[in-house]
């Protein structure tokens, strides 16, 4: 039976695939230059990490705190939630977490000795703290953001012809 209109898969996807591109901080007005990506270098598959934040999110919904507090204006108990703040050890797991979650796939990238970099979960964590890598995996992320914010935004434009 063909399907008409557009088809979308709900599975976990791993990512998209991006060639690397070098890049360089104007110092004259502290913008990012991005280059244009060279076929034949490294290549890297990154994937949104909001499902991460949200299951984070979900996961932390049972340490949420809560108290009640006196508002001063309307002399009514209010109660007031947070989430407790995480210790410095947290925070780092957490995001050693997502950049495991977010790159998805390696392939062309070397060491400085020349072996190829497999994609393990050591070497996303030293590739993230080398600053051109670091902002070469935030310009695929934000691409990707916009890819579906423009897709979004389309088929709100096609919905709306008559």
């Amino acid at each position: 039976m063909a399907v008409k209109g557009t088809v979308f898969d709900f599975s976990e996807s791993e990512g998209d695939w991006f060639e690397f591109f070098e890049s360089r901080i104007d110092l004259e007005n502290a913008a990012i230059i991005y280059d244009k990506p060279i076929s034949g270098t490294g290549r890297a598959r990154f994937r949104s990490t909001i499902p991460f934040i949200q299951e984070f999110t979900e996961k932390r919904e049972a340490e949420k705190q809560h108290e009640f507090v006196l508002n001063s204006k309307s002399r009514a108990m209010e109660r007031v939630e947070w989430f407790p703040g995480l210790s410095v050890t947290a925070q780092k797991q957490y995001m050693d977490d997502m950049l495991d979650y977010a790159i998805t796939g390696l392939e062309r990238f070397f060491d400085a000795e020349g072996n190829a970099l497999e994609c393990t979960r050591e070497n996303k964590l030293k590739l993230a703290k080398v600053p051109v890598f670091d902002r070469y995996m935030a310009r695929c992320l934000e691409l990707q953001a916009n890819a579906s914010t423009q897709r979004k935004e389309v088929a709100e434009k096609n919905s709306k012809k008559p």
